[in-house]
């Protein structure tokens, strides 16, 4: 009888465990259901619409994040370079190549738990579409760095893991259907501190 009892426990205790281990996971985690990867670039398509997914609603609970809808635009997450290691804050990065047409947007680090990085003093902590330097004919090209960089510079400090977010607004690939079709800027790795 005992025995039983104790199985019983063990197998409830396995499968709560397991159970909210899971959504813990699909909820932290950058690549699950419902996302659509392009290079480094991760983006849930379907949020902010009636079509999202339970665990892209809940995510966006949790994080008490205000979505996009779908017609006003799409948000592109990536936590690693194009070569796949992980961004880190001590390290130096340039994001170049074509973007896809919109009308507005925005570029800034986060830490892992989603919180703005604080830029250094006397600079901003995020760079948006008519504060960068474009020359005729050529693709987009920001520096992602502690140190300062001729150009495009978004300005970050510390260490640890970062992750960068773009915000395309009012773009025509908002659509779910279209967002893997485009090309997004590559992130190289040009250089870490000691």
């Amino acid at each position: 009888m005992l025995k039983t009892v104790f199985f019983v426990a063990f197998v409830l205790l396995i499968a709560l465990g397991g159970g909210a281990g899971s959504a813990w996971l699909a909820l932290e985690s950058t690549r699950t259901v419902g996302s659509v990867e392009i290079g480094p670039w991760v983006t849930f398509p379907k949020q902010g619409t009636h079509d999202a997914d339970p665990y892209s609603r809940a995510r966006s609970a949790r994080l008490g994040l205000l979505t996009l809808g779908q017609a006003e635009g799409i948000v592109l997450v990536a936590a690693s370079d194009s070569a796949g290691r992980p961004l880190l804050r001590e390290c130096s990065y340039r994001l170049e190549g074509d973007l896809p047409p919109a009308r507005f947007f925005t570029l800034h680090a986060t830490d892992p738990n989603r919180q703005i990085l604080p830029a250094p003093a006397r600079f901003t902590s995020s760079l948006h579409s008519q504060s960068l330097l474009w020359r005729h004919g050529r693709p987009l090209s920001v520096f992602v760095a502690p140190h300062p960089h001729a150009e495009n510079w978004l300005a970050i400090e510390g260490s640890g893991p970062m992750r960068l977010v773009l915000t395309l607004v009012d773009t025509p690939i908002s659509t779910g259907a279209r967002v893997g079709e485009t090309d997004m800027p590559t992130i190289t790795r040009t250089g870490c501190d000691a």
